[in-house]
């Protein structure tokens, strides 16, 4: 009896214990089942969030892609066409016609003469107004100062030229300094007018191939056809193509009498002087200074004119007076319509100056001068210059030793460069002692429509001529600058949020 007693005792004890490990991993199975529900929850709330967000992004985009199209049709249109300032909110339809969001645009427009344009599209989704994304670019229409220099003649660069920046011409290139760019030509050969011999390449060098030094002035066989071309990284760091397609020179010759028309109405026109021309100094305050040049020195004794150039002369000012201190024209753009001497700097400006005479007569083509330096105060941009001439752009006889110009310069039938004044030799003084002159420093671009120079052959002129491209004019060019098309492309694209 008391044996079986125990026997029963212990079998309820066995069940006891057994209740409590089912209790044990029933409560360990529901936290398990816990978890995993919390994190398959979690899983889902994130695949969902992380839709949302996809979604919110291309809806962001749109906002981009359609102001982008609404500028095809309304390139100066920045209000959306509403005439009001933004933001401005588009609702986002699925393809079912289900609204699922929206996106609101923020509009910067350019600044004045500008094509930059800034665009901000922030993407929302009706789902979860908690979820948004932010999309800016920015957008321009290139203009034609895509280049250091472009002309439309053959075209020498000498020894002593050091260019930062790509070179084009419809005609050939001799290059015989240090191009850190590409060089190209619209011809795939081309008789160089420097010396006798056979066709050359539309882009060649004459000088001597390392270790040699110097340079050969005589037909270079090896830089001909239907010998391959060399690759000359000493002088051609990037490289050298040819032929490309031509540049219209149509389309960079701005219309001067519609800038005059702009400068009469709202800018500020200076009309002819009935004298040699007007002087422009400009101020970092805003404003400038107008002279009116009553006489030029005459050139020295043996200082004459031998290559046969037209308005060959010194472009020295001898005498002057002032007419009046100018603020800076709100629209940016000042048209004189005789020749212009100018200099100075400017700080945190947009101009345009144009120079020309009507109606239209090649032979009384004004110039712009240039004999003193002409500065910025900024390189970011905000500060740009755009001097087009009907005729030349030219460095008188007595210009700096070291000139600094920093500008667009546009020669719209004539050169960019510095007449020939001779040295003098055998006790002759000629056009001694600013025949030679030491470093010129160009920032910005040179358009020449013939052919470019600042030195010539036999050593006169200056020795040293440094030019870099400002890319910021390429989208960001002065008023009324010549542009490439109407189109607007994208330059900048960031994810902001």
């Amino acid at each position: 009896m008391n044996n079986l007693t125990s026997k029963n005792c212990k079998l309820k004890t066995i069940h006891g214990q057994l209740s409590v490990q089912i209790l044990l991993y029933g409560a360990l199975a529901i936290i398990l089942l816990s978890g995993f529900l919390l994190w398959a929850n979690t899983m889902i709330n994130a695949a969902v969030r992380n839709e949302n967000n996809e979604q919110a992004f291309e809806i962001s985009e749109a906002g981009v892609e359609y102001y982008r199209w609404h500028l095809a049709h309304a390139p100066q249109d920045f209000q959306d066409g509403t005439g009001h300032p933004g933001p401005y909110i588009h609702s986002y339809y699925d393809k079912s016609g289900n609204l699922i969001g929206q996106f609101s645009l923020d509009i910067t427009p350019p600044p004045q003469g500008s094509t930059l344009v800034i665009i901000k599209s922030t993407g929302t989704v009706t789902a979860d107004p908690t979820v948004s994304k932010i999309i800016q670019v920015k957008m321009g229409i290139p203009s034609f100062a895509q280049y250091a220099t472009v002309s439309n003649s053959d075209i020498r660069f000498g020894q002593g030229t050091e260019v930062f920046g790509p070179i084009y011409s419809n005609g050939g290139i001799r290059f015989d300094g240090l191009a850190h760019n590409i060089v190209s030509s619209a011809l795939s050969a081309y008789n160089d007018p420097d010396h006798s011999g056979n066709q050359e390449f539309g882009v060649h060098t004459h000088v001597n191939i390392p270790p040699l030094t110097g340079e050969n002035d005589t037909f270079r066989p090896l830089e001909a056809p239907p010998n391959p071309v060399m690759n000359r990284s000493d002088v051609f760091m990037a490289g050298r193509q040819f032929p490309v397609p031509a540049v219209d020179f149509t389309g960079i010759t701005s219309n001067l009498n519609q800038m005059k028309s702009d400068a009469q109405s709202n800018g500020i026109y200076i009309g002819p002087s009935n004298a040699q021309g007007y002087h422009i100094i400009f101020k970092t305050d805003g404003t400038f200074d107008l002279y009116k040049v009553n006489s030029v020195l005459s050139s020295p004794n043996g200082c004459v004119s031998v290559l046969g150039e037209q308005n060959w002369g010194t472009w020295t000012i001898k005498s002057e007076q002032f007419v009046k201190n100018y603020n800076f024209p709100a629209d940016n753009l000042i048209f004189v319509e005789d020749n212009l001497w100018v200099e100075g700097q400017i700080n945190n400006a947009r101009l345009t100056i144009g120079v020309a005479r009507f109606p239209e007569n090649s032979a009384k083509w004004p110039q712009i001068i240039i004999n003193n330096n002409l500065l910025y105060s900024n390189f970011n941009g905000q500060d740009s210059l755009g001097l087009i001439s009907q005729g030349d752009i030219d460095v008188g006889l007595q210009s700096a030793d070291t000139l600094t110009i920093d500008g667009a310069l546009v020669a719209q039938n004539g050169r960019v460069g510095r007449f020939y004044y001779r040295a003098g030799y055998n006790n002759q003084p000629r056009c001694n002692p600013y025949a030679i002159r030491s470093t010129i420093n160009l920032y910005g671009m040179i358009m020449s429509n013939q052919r470019y120079g600042f030195a010539y052959t036999d050593g006169t002129g200056y020795q040293n001529r440094n030019i870099t491209y400002d890319s910021n004019l390429l989208y960001n060019p002065p008023p009324d600058f010549p542009l490439t098309s109407t189109t607007y492309q994208i330059i900048s694209w960031d994810e902001l949020k």
